[in-house]
Parts: structure tokens; sequence; C-alpha cells
């Protein structure tokens, strides 16, 4: 099949669809109107000068280009805008004109290249600030403009949703060497064509070869055309393309966002790959006198000793305080009086030597503490001053009131249990020692009987310092909780004074429950399901979920919705990719049902089910299962934006509505819609 005509075809169509904001017809205005209705649409291009699309432009690089219009623009966010393809050691400078605007080259361009400035959102009319979207400036400095068309889709492979404004790097394939165990191309190499998806996570490659592509996709966060691991998201595809040999796709003019959308050829799980860092030991502080903290450059610090002149082994304890463990708090569980101003001591632990290789060190460690009063302390303290001298000089005896408790914890005393997740309290210390045998939980029925309850606490096994009281919850009655004085003690000493809560169970009727059904893709593989609310918080989790039945109990009542990771490891957790490995991240997805919806509603009482078919979920993702979910995701956040428009009040709600409706209708039927498209 000879698929150039049809290519050259497709180029028209988006050509005709790019400029058609820059072609509708209206009046120019130079002052905001009187009256009549509000000015909508964005700015036309009268005339170009050089024309777009020329070819044979000088190498030199440093002319003008004038692009004039049917009335004033002005310029905004054109360093984050404005973006040239391939891109420009120098960005041109873009500057206003008349009713235009000049574009001023500042860089030498390479020889037989097709070049294209890419303006986003930059341009937009003087009155009400309507971007004119899409407009790209082409011209070529050989004898013909590169033609090939490529589409995509670039996602957030943890939230499974779009990833906006995502750069697209293209690298022809036989310029780059290419390891699959170290991909090392966007740090070594410049892309020769680069693309940006919308806000809605498509994008459309234009000005290509007919040749194989290595393709990647940036995050660019800080706008600086390179690719920064740990800061920007990336993503990557496991072999190479050639936009020739693509099959077709739609593109249509997306009249809600007034930008051109297509139908994605290619699709991109971007995730946050883990930077480099070279291990050492920063800085060590000690805030407190039982507590230090270690903080390291880099994660998993491997340390082989760690020793204090004055203080034994037994007392130090070691708590990470990130999930990477690069920071670290050590707690001196000793009395005060044993703990002197300056532990003085030394770690040994693995650093990175001047080639990166890890090697053990020992260094030296003075942790110095001395007694700061806080701002808080201070007022106290002055406080009881002004106390002591109006009692002195009114002949009146004044006692030096008692000491606030340093013992601190955080507990809710009062408020309704979850029985699955129990009361937790936290601790400001390790602590030293419970008295379980004097905890005491009670709980009063509605006939006055009162009866004893088993009490346990159970440490976190994540964190440190915090603690789980866990019971028998049952929804009938009050529960009481008591500890008495002294029945809790930290490494620094401190103990509790008494502490009393009341607390009543939530009552499952006020809540939903939502059953699933897990269909796995083999009996081995594990998966882990969050179930989300509306707005995409998670709400609970459940982990090593396989072939089976599990359940969400106290779901409150409203919208809810689930996401789905295939944990290959099986390590209860999702996992990052890694680019330079060539590891693609854990994969995540939006549980969707037969009927395309994401999203689903609970109530009061009700007991929803839900059937999760792993091999439908985790699928082969195609051009035709993405074209799919992402037409469904459009037309549910249409219907979301419309039900919105539909509960606000007033008369101007009404035109507002009115108007979105007229804009909505368009954008679904009209040829070449959202989805009536004319393939």
């Amino acid at each position: 099949m000879n698929r150039r005509p049809l290519l050259l075809r497709t180029l028209r169509i988006a050509a005709a669809l790019l400029f058609a904001p820059a072609f509708l017809v209206r009046c120019a205005h130079t002052m905001t109107p009187s009256g009549g209705p509000r000015d909508t649409l964005p700015p036309v291009i009268v005339r170009m000068t050089p024309d777009n699309f020329a070819t044979g432009r000088p190498l030199a690089g440093h002319e003008k280009i004038y692009i004039e219009f049917d009335e004033f623009v002005q310029l905004k966010d054109q360093q984050k805008e404005l973006y040239t393809s391939p891109a420009m050691k120098k960005k041109p400078t873009v500057t206003l004109r008349g009713r235009g605007i000049v574009i001023q080259l500042r860089d030498t361009l390479a020889p037989n290249t097709t070049y294209a400035i890419d303006f986003g959102s930059a341009i937009r009319d003087n009155n009400e600030g309507n971007p004119l979207y899409s407009m790209r400036y082409v011209f070529s400095t050989g004898p013909e403009i590169d033609s090939m068309v490529l589409s995509g889709y670039t996602a957030d492979s943890y939230k499974a949703d779009s990833a906006a404004r995502t750069f697209i790097w293209f690298y022809p394939a036989d310029s780059v060497e290419f390891v699959p165990e170290y991909d090392s191309t966007v740090f070594k190499h410049k892309p020769a064509a680069i693309a940006r998806a919308e806000s809605n996570g498509i994008f459309i490659a234009r000005n290509l070869k007919p040749i194989d592509y290595r393709i990647y996709a940036v995050g660019d966060k800080n706008d600086n055309q390179l690719y920064e691991p740990g800061t920007d998201q990336i993503g990557f595809l496991d072999r190479t393309y050639n936009p020739a040999r693509m099959p077709d796709f739609a593109m249509w003019y997306d009249s809600v966002r007034r930008y051109v959308s297509a139908e994605p050829q290619l699709y991109f799980r971007m995730f946050t790959d883990k930077a480099f860092r070279r291990q050492s030991l920063a800085e060590s502080q000690r805030p407190l006198q039982h507590k230090a903290m270690l903080y390291f450059t880099a994660p998993h610090p491997q340390i082989e000793r760690l020793v204090f002149d004055s203080l034994a082994a037994d007392r130090v304890i070691w708590d990470p305080q990130t999930e990477g463990r690069d920071t670290v708090a050590l707690w001196f569980a000793a009395p005060a009086s044993e703990l002197p101003d300056t532990l003085r001591g030394e770690i040994t632990y693995l650093k990175h030597d001047t080639i990166n290789r890890l090697q053990p060190v020992t260094e030296k460690l003075a942790l110095a503490w001395r007694p700061v009063e806080s701002k808080e302390q201070e007022r106290e303290r002055e406080k009881r001053e002004r106390e002591r001298r109006k009692a002195e000089a009114a002949g009146e005896e004044w006692k030096e009131p008692e000491e606030k408790n340093p013992f601190a914890f955080k507990l809710p005393l009062s408020g309704e249990i979850n029985p699955e997740e129990h009361l937790t309290a936290e601790f400001d210390y390790p602590l030293a020692r419970i008295d379980s045998s004097r905890l005491l939980l009670t709980r009063t029925l509605d006939d006055g009987t009162i009866e004893d309850l088993p009490l346990r606490m159970v440490r976190d096994t994540g964190q440190l310092r915090r603690w789980h009281l866990r019971a028998d919850w049952k929804t009938e009655g009050k529960y009481t909780l008591t500890i008495p004085e002294g029945a809790i003690a930290d490494i620094a000493g401190f103990s509790n004074d008494s502490i009393v809560g009341s607390y009543t169970v939530l009552d499952p009727e006020k809540y939903a429950t939502v059953k699933i059904r897990v269909v796995g893709k083999s009996p081995d593989a594990r998966y882990i399901v969050q179930l989300l609310d509306g707005n995409g918080s998670l709400k609970q989790e459940r982990r090593d979920a396989a072939t089976g039945e599990l359940t969400f109990r106290f779901v409150p009542a409203g919208e809810i919705r689930f996401r789905v990771i295939e944990d290959d490891n099986g390590n209860g957790r999702w996992d990052t990719g890694d680019l330079v490995a060539r590891r693609m991240p854990e994969r995540a997805e939006m549980y969707v049902d037969d009927t395309g919806a994401e999203t689903f509603a609970t109530k009061a009482n009700w007991e929803v089910e839900f059937t999760m078919d792993m091999n439908r979920i985790f699928a082969p993702v195609t051009m035709q299962s993405l074209t799919r979910l992402l037409d469904e995701r459009e037309l549910q956040r249409l219907r979301r934006e419309a039900e919105k428009l539909r509960k606000e009040g007033g008369r101007r709600r009404d035109d507002r509505q009115q108007e979105e409706r007229g804009r909505m209708n368009n954008s679904m039927n009209a040829p070449g819609g959202m989805f009536n498209r004319n393939r």
C-alpha cells in the first residue's frame, strides 16, 4: 500500500485544523466594546513574512520573521510556552510591533533541517486574552519540509491519568548508539525533533522524517530542554518507530479546549526516575538531649559500625525517618544525668569515592547539645517572674507552680473508632516501658451494664514511636479508656499523667460496604487495590490481593474510584521505573467497568459488588483500547461539567450553562467533533 498520498492528505488536514482558530472570520477590536456579547475568539493571522513553510532559508539564522494579526495582541508566558524543534542553543526572541509580532532568530542553523517555532498559548488578543492555540511557524534550510506526522498519549504511570505539557524527543535511530542494558541517549544526544503534549496528554508530532526514531517523553519542569533525574518525569518506548509505517489516526479540533487533538498511536507511561546521588554523611545534629539526627546524601546508607565513647551500644536506638532511610534519628535510652553535653563517637559506613565506588570510611562524631529556651518557655518564664514580683510587692507568699509534664503524645480522647483501624497513639520519644496490667478499657451498655475488655498496645511495624491500641470493638455502648498516671514511660525518663478517653464505634449502617471479586492473571499474581474518593484521594488500600474476595468496609457515601497496581515483585508497594536500565514502572490502571464507567456511587447501608478481572484490566494497550478509554473519560468529564453548571445558582448560571451546552454540543456532535469524527 502506498501511504504517502494518505500521509500528505493527513498533513494538509492537520495544517487546516491547526490554524482553524486563526481563520475564523470576525471583526477586530482595538478597545473593549461597551456592550454586546463577550469576545471569545482568538486573533486571526493576516500575514507572515517570510511565508510559513518556506524552504532554502539561510543558515546564518539571524533574520527576522514578522507575523501580523487582525487586532492588537499580547504575549504571555512566552519563555514557558514557546519552544523550537529542534531546540536552538538560544531561543528566538519575540517582541510586539503594531498588530503583530517580530521573531528574531539568534542561532546558526543546521543544513537541510526542518525547523518549527511553536508558540503554545503565548499569543493572545489584547482585550480579553483569548489564546491562539497551536500556532506553529515552520521553515527549512533545505529544499523541502519534512512532512511525517505521529500522535501519542502521555500518562502518569502511578496516577493512571494524563500527564500534561510533556515534551516528546525524537532521535534518529541510526545516529545514536543503543545499549539495552544502559540507555544514555537522553544524556549524550540532542533530539532531532520535539513535540509537546497538550493538557489532555495528547501530542501530535509534526515535521518528522520517514525514518526510524527512538522516542522519549520528558516532563521538563525547569524548561531547560534537559532531563534531570529525580526531578523530571520520563517515559520511553521499548523499540523504534517510523511514522511512515504507523497505522492511520484521526485528528479533530477540540472546540471545548480549542486545540487540535488526535487518536494516539504511541503510549508513554511517565515515571520519576531515581537520580544517582553520591553517598556521604552530610550533616549531624543533636536537637534534643536524647535525640540526634544523621543526614545522608543518598538513600539506604550502609552502616557497618556506630559507637560512642560514653554510651553502650544497646542504649542507642536507630530510627530511619524517611522511606529511603537517608535521614536517621538516633535515640539515647539513658537518664539525662548520664548524657554528656557532647556525645563523642565514630561511624563507619560505605561512602562513594572519586570514581563512584562505595568504600568503607570511618568518621568522627561530636554531637553537642545545650538547652535552648523556646519562645513559649521564655514567655512562661517572664509571666512567672511578673507574678512573683507582684506577690512580693503585696507581701504575699508566692509558690513556684509545678512544671508542665514534658511527656507528650498524640491520641484522640473522644470520637468514633473505626474497628478495622483501632486507636492510634504517637509519642514524642520511643517508649521504654508500658505497664499493660494498668491499662483499662470498659464498655457501658444502654442498660447501665459496665464490662471490662482486653486491650493490647502493638507497636507499628514502620514507625518506632507509633502504637496501635487494639480491642474487640463493637457498635453497641460507649467505651472509656483509662491509662493511669505513670503507666507509660519513654526513654527520656518522662511518664504520663492520667489519660482518659471516651469513644463510640462507627455504625456500619451509616457507611457502604464494597466487595470485590478478584480474578488474577495467575494463582501467584499479586495486586494492590486502592479505593479512592471522587477527587482521587486515597482512602483505603488492600495489599497482597490475589484471586479471591476482598472487602472495603466503612466507606463514606459518595463517589468512589479504584486504582489497581500490578505488584510484580510482591513487596506491597508501587515501584517506579529505571531509564538507564530500561525497566518500566509497575503498571497501575484505573478500574473501568463494562459500561466504561470509572466513577461509582455509594450510599449509606449499601453493599456494592464488583468483579475485577486482571486479564482485562492489564490487557495489552492498543491504539483502539486507548482511544476508547480516552473517549469515555472525555464524555464523563463533559457530563461532570454540565452537572456542575446545572447545580450553580443565579441568572448568570443559566447564561453560562446555555453557552457551555452549546460548546459541548458542537464538540460531541459537529463534524470532526470529539465523538463524531470523520475518518
